[in-house]
């Protein structure tokens, strides 16, 4: 039997189709990294290609990893050879070889965004920046956005014109690179533009690359920016055997760069290129494809295609509206503890970072175990920025942001005037700041601390040799510097807990070291801090630990999970205010290709939630259900609505206050309704989202003292007959004035 029998009538003829221009739009689930790795498997064992003559790119070293050992199964013998890494990894082996032709050295650091922010720092103090206009992060993020589109400093201030701030971002953005290259070290991305530019300057480098890669795979080809699509065009360019693998309907990370017009003008990018759709889709049920496939279809700016699945029907997907955001995550934990799905097999997904807060609270409340993805990264962690510095400078001195971060780490006594004394020599010498501190004793006014910056320098050079001589490996490395620096003895002498969770990180990361370098045929310190550099949050993830998944729908993707619980559908936060009120109306739309992809995270249940009331900057708003809900397949779709009535305010206890523990209840049971989207209505329409009763009378007047739930006391300064309900203004003693709805506000008079 052969390998590629396995494989539906459209994954074989993507695996077939070798030569020219492929766009595979590969649907959500459809078997999308099944199709690349038998492709290569294809190409060796069919076409006979060279292994080492097919490039392979992901996004993620975790893609890279799945993709290599998938390829090791099928292929065996010669698979090594196959060129399968992320963007970002394969730059830096290019540059690694080359970069000097551009005037670097080839043991450039690399520099990530804690990095970056520090040299931005450096250069706004050269520049003499007003910090009150310009901010580090911003313009650091406008920088990059430039480097997306491959427009350097040059052309950025060609581009400003008059404009004065975006004149003064060009010099800022001019100054940027020149301290970067002074380190010998590129940014995130550099790595892409850099080898751009290398290849557009140096044609025999391109065209050797080009012999090299004739048949080149590209994966998640929707997340791509300009520079990355022009990187792959120019290594393309000469045999054209481009295949292309990505979704637009998935396409999620404009605020990185992402630019959908790659994916969608393929075709006139690439004259003569081939489309084939995977449209069969193995991971979820044929409801929750229904519900996916209904709400892209109101994008315009799409490639049409249709999920379809020979799974069965499955359940329908269920919608909950309820009346406060805290309701909402209290039925949703509660939901999680039901038998029926273990811990890790279910997520909650959420439009922003900070709506995990509630989930994070509630899961301590009922006790449930729960990991939190996209949190603080284990590399962005104190302890382990010291210590990869130390590296940095043991492998590259000239690396001055590395050297000013460990200077005094462990404290040696060596303060800020003195770091600033070592910068101004360095700068009039032509020195990296390292350099500097190896001619302390020459530096003006140094004093006595120049002999604590001799300590400092020995132990470095005695770490050097270490490492010149080969008999140490990294993780070696890694304890040698803990010793020798007495950065370990520090923190073992604070005695705090937050030192010993400090001293387990480090711990950790020697676990790292030690992984490296049993997974790498010729493990070296270089490669070590490149791998490092390039790990991404979510390849961390741990699929064995019985525990929740809380997420961000950003981090979610790539992922699946047996029972799915979307949460916030609701207007202005999915989708976002931002996007609803932009001038471009692609921004709404690339919201919706966001709840597309939460919603194809789902295999087998998939639950959505909307609260009508959510604190909002310290205050309750009242919040209209999502659009997306409104866009829901009739058929596929059960609705559940609370009861409107039902008390919620002053309970004596947590427990108390649970919906579930109430008489009627109001939120665990709400009614079903069928297709009944809002209360009385047929259809949910996020412009009506709820009715009330209003009363004929109320029992307070202007003037007459009332108590709120929250606010306290207060007086009643205006009550309006608004038709529907009765609007009343009160000014509260201590939370200023109020304007509500009456039949919401529940006010007592005192």
């Amino acid at each position: 039997m052969s390998i590629y029998d396995s494989l539906n009538p459209m994954q074989k003829e993507a695996v077939c189709c070798t030569e020219g221009p492929l766009l595979i739009l590969a649907g959500a689930g459809s078997g999308k990294t099944r199709v690349l790795t038998h492709r290569a498997a294809y190409l060796i064992e069919e076409r006979h290609v060279a292994p080492w003559n097919i490039m392979a790119i992901t996004f993620t070293n975790k893609a890279a990893g799945e993709m290599r050992e998938r390829v090791d199964q099928l292929v065996g013998l010669g698979s090594e050879s196959i060129w399968v890494s992320t963007f970002h990894s394969s730059c830096v082996r290019i540059l690694r070889r080359y970069i000097e032709a551009l005037g670097y050295g080839k043991n450039f650091s690399i520099y990530d965004s804690d990095d970056q922010r520090t040299l931005m720092k450096q250069v706004f103090r050269l520049l003499n920046i007003d910090t009150k206009q310009f901010k580090e992060r911003q313009v650091l993020g406008v920088i990059s956005s430039a480097k997306d589109k491959l427009v350097g400093p040059e052309e950025f201030l060609l581009n400003a014109g008059p404009d004065f701030r975006l004149k003064k971002v060009g010099e800022i953005y001019q100054e940027y690179q020149r301290q970067l290259k002074k380190n010998n070290a590129l940014d995130f991305d550099d790595l892409i533009v850099k080898t751009v530019e290398l290849f557009r300057t140096n044609p025999q480098i391109l065209d050797s690359y080009q012999e090299r890669f004739r048949y080149i795979m590209v994966d998640e080809y929707q997340d791509t920016n300009l520079a990355q699509f022009e990187l792959v065009r120019l290594l393309a360019a000469k045999y054209r055997n481009l295949c292309v693998v990505g979704d637009d309907d998935q396409s999620i990370y404009k605020f990185r760069g992402a630019d959908i017009g790659n994916i969608l003008n393929f075709e006139e990018s690439f004259p003569g290129a081939k489309v084939i759709k995977l449209e069969q889709n193995y991971r979820s049920t044929q409801n929750i494809l229904d519900a996916a496939n209904e709400v892209i279809r109101h994008n315009t700016g799409r490639k049409e295609k249709r999920l379809w699945t020979a799974n069965e029907a499955g359940p329908k997907v269920s919608f909950y509206q309820f009346d406060t955001a805290k309701e909402e995550a209290d039925f949703v934990l509660q939901e999680i503890q039901k038998e029926g799905f273990s811990l890790k097999d279910q997520a909650v997904l959420y439009r922003t970072n900070a709506q995990s807060r509630l989930f994070e609270e509630r899961c301590i409340f009922y006790n449930i175990p729960y990991r939190l993805v996209g949190g603080v990264n284990f590399y962005q962690r104190r302890e382990i920025k010291d210590i990869l510095a130390y590296l940095k400078i043991i492998a590259n001195g000239e690396d001055d942001l590395a050297t000013l971060r460990v200077i005094n780490v462990p404290r040696r006594g060596i303060g800020a005037a003195s770091m600033s004394k070592a910068t101004v020599f360095a700068s009039a010498n032509n020195l990296s700041l390292y350099e500097a501190l190896e001619e302390a004793k020459m530096i003006p006014g140094m004093g006595r601390t120049a002999g604590k910056i001799e300590g400092f320098v020995s132990q470095i050079e005695e770490l050097r040799a270490m490492t010149a001589s080969g008999k140490v490996s990294v993780r070696e490395l890694i304890q040698a510097v803990l010793e020798k620096t007495g950065y370990e003895e520090e923190l073992k002498q604070e005695g705090e807990e937050e030192a010993e969770t400090r001293l387990e990180n480090i711990s950790e990361l020697i676990n790292k070291a030690a992984a490296y370098e049993a997974d790498s045929p010729s493990p070296s310190l270089d490669e070590f801090l490149e791998q490092v550099a390039l790990v991404a949050d979510v390849d961390s993830l741990n699929e064995s630990e019985e525990r929740i998944t809380l997420m961000t729908l950003h981090s979610a993707k790539g992922l699946e999970f047996p029972k799915v619980y979307l949460v916030g559908m609701e207007e202005e936060l999915f989708p976002s205010a931002m996007s609803i009120y932009s001038a471009d109306p692609n921004d709404v739309e690339e919201e919706r290709r966001l709840c597309y992809v939460g919603i194809t995270r789902a295999e087998k249940e998939l639950v959505m939630t909307a609260a009508r009331k959510r604190m909002v900057n310290g205050e309750s708003r009242w919040h209209r259900v999502s659009r997306f809900i409104d866009e829901l397949p009739e058929e596929t779709v059960e609705m559940h609505v609370p009861d409107l009535f039902a008390p919620s305010f002053g309970k004596k206890s947590e427990e108390a206050a649970l919906p579930w523990n109430q008489t009627p209840q109001p939120a665990a049971a709400p009614k079903s309704s069928g297709r009944a989207g809002g209360f009385g209505g047929s259809k949910p329409s996020f412009g009506k989202t709820f009715t009330v009763e209003k009363k004929d009378h109320l029992d307070y007047a202007a003037g007459d003292r009332v108590r709120h739930i929250k606010f306290g006391q207060g007086t009643v300064a205006e009550i309006k007959d608004g038709g529907k309900d009765f609007e009343v203004t009160v000014d509260f003693d201590t939370a200023g004035r109020k304007r509500m709805f009456a039949s919401f506000a529940k006010l007592e008079k005192i």
